[in-house]
């Protein structure tokens, strides 16, 4: 999250073990809370670099619109077990619990790490997690026709694999997720995302990317999987898209805002939420896509790159081309999808510095143009001038 913090250090002494506590404040917005003024809290045993035991990243916030429920809070408190620990194979139980955005959300995870050596770009995480989890507020959802207001019990398994192939950097996520809650229907949902990076020099590269998503018949919508962007559920993971009115809902309307992930067929954003903004249900159960990106030099992330700020600051230009189909029918309005298709130009400016938590906060901003779709809408040719701007990046490189 990108806030205005002002570092405060406390040192509080337990009776056993010294335990810092730091605080910072944090300031953000949206349409219901209005101006959110909060606290965000570490806290980690003193000399262990947030690698040891106890560790407690918290925050608390007031909407100064004072909605219905006008203070939120988030909690997540990490205890490594030693007896499956060791340096770069950690394993540990996490307990989170958060109300915030209109959204309850309580789960624990049991996490285990496996690095190869003293590489952090090497390993595989493996994660058992269970999560009660409900919507309490639509009002801060941007579109609600694609939330769902009943208790889920999520019981799910998350596998990591980050490595290096002799072509470049190899990553794969696998996720499955059911509801075991006996009180709502049934449903699950899997997940496969890999990402290949193929290095030709020092100033052109590859990335690819493939995914697939499958969700059974009777899925919480917000779980299902959209053309363009992540599922809606996902949205909660970013403070621009956990609640409506950061990004100006017009905005959002006017399919100007790509959110990265999920098939992400970023040509056909627009689509999509002129669907969404007319009360439509542009989300399926089943997905399958493959996006890549060619990367060529620019001069000014070369210029960039000779200065001090080459290391927090990049601004990369590339070539994509993104392909996919829905595998199922459209019956309301007799429409059976076949491959999609998008390609166009695109430049992304990322910034990543630290902040005053240390804590990584980073971004990154697309502006892209998207000249050819395969299926355009309406009277629309299939070469145009489109664009849009890219909330986070699904291929980095």
């Amino acid at each position: 999250m990108i806030a205005f913090s002002i570092l405060v250090i406390e040192e509080v002494q337990a009776q056993e073990e010294n335990y810092t506590l730091t605080p910072a404040p944090d300031v953000w917005y949206n349409n219901v809370d209005g101006v959110r003024l909060g606290i965000r809290v570490l806290g980690e045993v003193e000399g262990t670099f947030k690698d040891g035991p106890h560790r407690l990243d918290a925050g608390v916030w007031l909407g100064t619109n004072f909605p219905d429920l006008p203070v939120s809070y988030y909690v997540s408190l990490t205890e490594p077990i030693p007896a499956i620990s060791s340096f770069g194979n950690e394993g540990n139980i996490q307990l989170i619990s958060s109300i915030r955005t209109g959204y309850n959300q309580q789960t624990v995870v049991f996490n285990k790490r496996w690095q190869t050596g003293f590489n952090e770009f090497r390993y595989k995480e493996l994660s058992v997690n269970f999560s009660q989890e409900k919507l309490i507020d639509y009002e801060y959802r941007p579109y609600d026709q694609v939330w769902q207001n009943e208790w889920k019990s999520l019981a799910g398994v998350d596998f990591i694999l980050s490595d290096f192939t002799p072509a470049g950097k190899f990553d794969a996520a696998i996720s499955v997720k059911q509801n075991v809650n006996s009180n709502s229907e049934a449903f699950t949902i899997g997940t496969v995302e890999l990402k290949q990076q193929l290095i030709f020099n020092e100033n052109f590269n590859l990335g690819i990317r493939a995914f697939s998503g499958l969700a059974s018949d009777n899925t919480a919508p917000e779980y299902l999987f959209g053309r363009s962007y992540r599922q809606p559920v996902k949205w909660l993971n970013n403070g621009f898209t956990r609640a409506q009115g950061t990004l100006p809902n017009s905005w959002l309307d006017d399919g100007l805002f790509q959110i990265a992930g999920g098939a992400n067929l970023r040509g056909y954003t627009y689509q999509d939420f002129e669907a969404l903004e007319d009360g439509g249900f542009p989300l399926y159960n089943s997905v399958f896509a493959i996006n890549s990106e060619f990367e060529f030099p620019n001069f000014i992330n070369s210029r960039m790159d000779k200065s001090m700020i080459g290391d927090f600051v990049h601004l990369r230009s590339y070539l994509f081309v993104d392909a996919g189909r829905i595998f199922e029918d459209d019956f309301e309005t007799n429409t059976r999808y076949s491959v999609m298709g998008d390609a166009g130009i695109g430049f992304q400016f990322s910034l990543n510095i630290p902040d005053f938590l240390g804590k990584e906060r980073g971004f990154a901003i697309r502006y892209e143009i998207p000249f050819w779709l395969s299926d355009p809408a309406g009277d629309d040719t299939n070469f145009k001038f489109r664009n849009l701007i890219g909330i986070g990046a699904v291929i980095s490189l």
